[in-house]
């Protein structure tokens, strides 16, 4: 899946991935990260998610790192922002008050272009990676955001049914791929209702991932 995937969906508008109201499990469980207000929260892979508004009316700051400029430009429209646009080495970086997106490859972004980092929440990168990107994903994010502790969320279905993206991520996939710098706990799981797409049933699960 390379990123040809990504631009078209965007540039077609075909966005079943983007879950269009707050995440559920973040608004439950974001309590569990225990940021302090103006603290940043590191959003990989973030779309126009309707999570980042959200966490700036809750008093944190945001960074986000998206492969589509489409999805940014939404991202800034919808909030009703106009954003500073300025360019990086490798990245563009979009601006305002207590967020900033970073347009480009993520496996290109470093710790120093992304900042301080506080926390870590994953809605929509690692669920959208296929499997042999995934370890490299889970090792390039915690050296970007220092091993910040992570809210992830996941599903679980059967892949015989549906194909990703969002692909389903079981307890051991998560454990092979943060379990040697994070300690894993599951904060919930529930039906995802409806399921997934419409298609398949499928459960969606938050876990907190701490630094050990």
């Amino acid at each position: 899946m390379d990123a040809k995937f990504w631009h078209d969906r965007w540039q077609e508008g075909r966005l079943g991935f983007h879950e269009g109201k707050v995440n559920r499990m973040l608004e439950a469980h974001i309590g569990a990260l225990k940021l302090a207000p103006g603290q940043r929260m590191f959003l990989p892979l973030c779309g126009k998610a309707v999570d980042i508004p959200w966490l700036l009316s809750q008093g944190y700051q945001v960074a986000g790192a998206e492969l589509s400029e489409i999805a940014v430009h939404d991202l800034f429209s919808e909030m009703g922002v106009t954003p500073e646009v300025t360019d990086t080495e490798r990245h563009r970086r979009y601006a305002a008050e207590g967020v900033d997106i970073f347009v480009g490859d993520i496996f290109e972004l470093s710790a120093s272009v992304v900042g301080q980092v506080d926390a870590v929440y994953d809605r929509a990168a690692l669920v959208a990676l296929p499997g042999e990107t995934r370890t490299e994903y889970a090792a390039h994010l915690a050296e970007i955001t220092r091993c910040a502790p992570q809210l992830l969320v996941t599903f679980e279905y059967d892949q015989n049914v549906m194909e990703g993206p969002p692909f389903s991520i079981t307890q051991d996939e998560v454990e092979c791929c943060h379990g040697a710098r994070f300690a894993i706990k599951v904060l919930a799981e529930a039906v995802v209702p409806g399921g997934l797409k419409g298609i398949v049933p499928a459960r969606e699960k938050a876990m907190l991932l701490q630094p050990l």
